[in-house]
């Protein structure tokens, strides 16, 4: 189904396909291959969640001008870099049930195209016009950026606790959800009450999001996910479905979690998925999902009634009902 048709798109169906043809329109490369590697991803069936934040959150404070559209699109251009990059160093060959980027052109062409598209989304930034917005959006990226590394250094750590996992996720998914409700609502003028409600709502949705990424991939599958089950455990990410499963298992089941964190690879699967569902460990990821969803939707308290409103409420629950 296009993102388009999606009940929370409706009502900014107008825009979010002005996004999709700003998207495409600054695409536009005179090397071939950017292009050819930009429309891929970009193309590749993403809900396109970001961009719908930014015109949902000033949509439901009354913007009424047209610079959300740039925004929007260039917070996924911020996002599509990120996965391009993403993809390189997982070593990753499934995204969104197609071949990655880097598997179809190799990692050098895949590096060099995330560099373009965050480019091109700071040039875009200079087109919005707003000195604020751009200083969020540049701190966000530095956020991220020490979020994907904090993960990186993580591999194979099975010491990691849950404020960690936490401290990890808020940087490298969350913050980008929170920038763009956040930017929204600047842009179209927020009360300070606002623009807090608005940027802590996309933090808290960001946070749900990732939990149940985390959480699919100890129960869902290929062909509904676009990746493998057990791609996280293969990389030795120690995330939350594992870390509770280590405590609240016995003693042997932590010792046998531990060692396929620390070694990696798929070897222990079978046993992990057995122990991270005996222990209650995919519930209780789900509980916190849900949680952050509902602190998200408490947020929402301060806009006015709207249809705009009442997608980013539908967006909150849909976050922790998904299966892909």
């Amino acid at each position: 189904m296009h993102p388009n048709a999606l009940p929370t798109h409706a009502p900014v169906a107008d825009d979010f396909a002005a996004v999709d043809r700003t998207i495409h329109a600054r695409l536009a490369s005179r090397v071939p291959l950017v292009q050819t590697i930009g429309n891929y991803i970009v193309d590749s069936g993403g809900k396109r969640v970001r961009p719908l934040l930014v015109l949902l959150a000033a949509r439901s404070l009354g913007y009424a001008e047209d610079k959300h559209i740039t925004l929007a699109a260039l917070i996924e251009f911020m996002h599509t870099s990120t996965l391009l990059h993403d993809d390189v160093v997982d070593e990753s060959a499934l995204r969104r049930g197609r071949a990655t980027a880097n598997n179809a052109w190799g990692n050098a062409p895949s590096v060099l195209v995330g560099d373009f598209l965050y480019s091109r989304s700071f040039q875009m930034m200079v087109d919005v016009g707003s000195m604020r917005i751009m200083e969020i959006l540049s701190a966000a990226t530095a956020v991220i950026a020490e979020g994907e590394v904090l993960q990186l250094t993580n591999i194979g750590n099975a010491d990691i606790d849950e404020q960690a996992y936490y401290d990890t996720i808020q940087g490298k998914t969350a913050m980008l959800f929170e920038a763009s409700s956040h930017t929204g609502a600047i842009l179209a003028g927020a009360t300070p009450a606002q623009e807090e409600a608005l940027k802590l709502y996309g933090r808290y949705l960001g946070m749900a999001f990732q939990l149940i990424d985390d959480l699919l991939d100890y129960q869902g599958d290929a062909s509904t996910m676009g990746k493998n089950v057990g791609d996280d455990l293969a990389e030795g990410k120690p995330t939350l479905p594992l870390i509770h499963a280590m405590q609240a298992g016995t003693p042997e089941q932590a010792a046998l979690i531990r060692t396929a964190i620390q070694q990696g690879g798929l070897e222990h699967l079978d046993k992990v998925l057995a122990i991270v569902q005996e222990s209650g460990a995919l519930e209780y990821t789900r509980r916190q999902a849900e949680a952050m969803a509902d602190k998200a939707l408490k947020e929402l308290r301060v806009l006015p009634e709207s249809p705009y409103r009442d997608s980013l409420t539908l967006l909150a629950r849909q976050a922790v009902d998904r299966q892909a």
